[in-house]
């Protein structure tokens, strides 16, 4: 049994879950559209550009919950995947989840959004498997603070390595799949690492490297 493991952003979908929950927390009136709206967009610009301060954006993302009824953020959270992440959704991606999953192979979502966001997502796509930034949850609700190692960059690559040594797993012959170079500490770690709809920074990198380049959007 081989490990493929796959970013979900822009590459497992055609968008950004994070900054697409930004979107829907100011349509709904969760927070003010205008500064909220604002943030929301110099967060994914610094994202692109490989200068995330990922704390801070874990915090963003989870204001607009803090402290809120589980059941109230549940509904929201139903509300935004219909509104959002159904129209995200690429057949293709579905197609090369099953093909893994026929294979034998164990599936593995690795994504620097949030579980909160990405928990259902996942679930939609059936895998079971989600290493996520988590969101410090006291008596049943969020606080608003991040918590443990955040899924981002090189923390893809430990929080990866901590999971591996809980399931007894390795990476031989494993696969990678990612848009964003971003990914490339984690992509660097599989023998099959595989530039999905790449930025372009990672696209010049897989060239280099000779790594596959492929789309999930056509």
């Amino acid at each position: 049994m081989a490990l493929a493991i796959f970013d979900l952003d822009n590459t497992l979908l055609g968008g950004d879950s994070d900054h697409a929950w930004g979107e829907f927390a100011c349509e709904i009136g969760l927070v003010d559209a205008d500064s909220y709206g604002r943030a929301n967009d110099a967060f994914y610009q610094d994202y692109l550009a490989g200068e995330l301060d990922i704390e801070s954006y874990v915090r963003h993302a989870l204001a607009p919950i803090a402290g809120r009824e589980p059941s109230v953020i549940a509904e929201w959270h139903e509300q935004f995947m219909r509104r959002k992440i159904e129209p995200m959704l690429l057949p293709a991606a579905q197609a090369l989840i099953e093909q893994h999953r026929a294979r034998g192979d164990r599936l593995l979502i690795v994504t620097a959004t949030n579980r909160f966001i990405t928990g259902p997502i996942a679930a939609r796509l059936g895998v079971a498997d989600l290493l996520a930034c988590e969101g410090e949850i006291v008596d049943g609700r969020y606080t608003g603070e991040p918590t443990g190692i955040l899924t981002y960059a090189q923390g893809k690559v430990t929080r990866l390595q901590h999971w591996l040594d809980q399931e007894g797993l390795d990476l031989v012959d494993s696969w990678c799949y990612s848009d964003s170079h971003n990914d490339i500490p984690l992509l660097e770690c599989v023998e099959h690492p595989v530039a999905v709809d790449p930025d372009e920074t990672l696209l010049a990198y897989a060239r280099k490297k000779g790594w596959p380049v492929t789309s999930l959007r056509e």
